[in-house]
């Protein structure tokens, strides 16, 4: 039995921890955007005992968060999953393709298995804050397009909003991979990051649009002084010609604006990808194959 599924990248441009006891009920305050690059998954399950096997890229890897979220959805059955994952972007560069990854796996996973979405989503959202690979991704992702996240959770207890504009978006990948949990484990840095992302989500709820996405994501990058010297210059040579900022979290930036002209300027510091904001979210690609149905 075999689905393939799609979930788009999710960029964070400031955010706010909130950590609580229930996992549904924790996750971070903030704004960013789905983009259309992401993951896809081809999942295939078989009677078995409960094994999950991953490959990236055509690569078998550990992909421990793809591997927890998976494992969630199968629970004790005697069933073994084989994931197969493309990414469209690179990793630990504040993409999102852990939580893309995951997600799309899990969704694949629960449509075999005749599971609500919502279980897919709460494997995924659980996964993530295991491994502090992310703490918002997932409850974007579930709305899709640009969003400002009010209230930290998924829904019902995530309060997150859509932000109506249509921009095209160009990221750019300055240095090697930002690994998210140690960034996540340093007190000195998620005190900061607190600080800083609590006055941005005041802000953002004042007037919710792209202007002040961009306008708080480089002043959020600004202040808790996360970026690079390298990171920094790719951002103000895409100012140039439109907002731009870090990506959270990543050696990377994304920009908006004149486009063209962004994407020449960055393709000389770094590799650039382009792409439009995404407000599809996670979707099944093919629908169930091969054989009677798992219980």
């Amino acid at each position: 039995m075999k689905v393939k599924a799609f979930c788009p990248g999710h960029i964070t441009g400031f955010f706010q921890i909130c950590e609580h006891r229930d996992p549904m009920r924790s996750g971070s305050r903030g704004a960013g955007m789905c983009v259309s690059m992401g993951a896809t998954s081809t999942v295939h399950m078989e009677e078995g005992n409960g094994e999950v096997i991953v490959s990236i890229n055509g690569k078998e890897v550990k992909a421990p968060v793809t591997v927890t979220a998976v494992s969630k959805v199968i629970l004790e059955r005697n069933v073994d999953v084989y994931v197969d994952t493309t990414l469209d972007l690179p990793q630990g560069q504040g993409f999102g393709t852990s939580a893309a990854g995951a997600l799309s796996a899990a969704h694949a996973t629960s449509e075999i298995l005749k599971l609500p979405f919502r279980v897919a989503l709460r494997a995924a959202h659980e996964a993530e804050l295991t491994h502090r690979t992310g703490l918002g991704d997932v409850a974007a992702l579930s709305r899709g397009g640009l969003t400002f996240r009010r209230k930290e959770g998924l829904p019902p207890y995530g309060v997150i909003d859509r932000i109506n504009a249509e921009p095209e978006v160009v990221l750019c990948v300055i240095g090697s991979p930002m690994p998210t949990p140690k960034v996540l484990g340093d007190q000195e840095r998620r005190k900061a990051v607190n600080e800083v992302g609590k006055d941005c989500v005041k802000r953002m709820a004042l007037s919710p649009t792209l202007a002040t996405l961009m306008k708080l994501s480089r002043e959020f990058t600004t202040r808790t002084r996360l970026a690079t010297k390298e990171v920094e210059e790719a951002i103000k040579a895409a100012e140039d010609y439109g907002p731009a900022s870090m990506a959270m979290l990543g050696n990377s930036i994304f920009a908006v604006g004149h486009v063209k002209d962004q994407d020449r300027v960055l393709s000389e510091m770094g590799t650039t990808f382009r792409c439009k904001v995404d407000w599809r979210g996670p979707r099944l690609l093919e629908e169930r194959q091969e054989g009677d149905d798992l219980d």
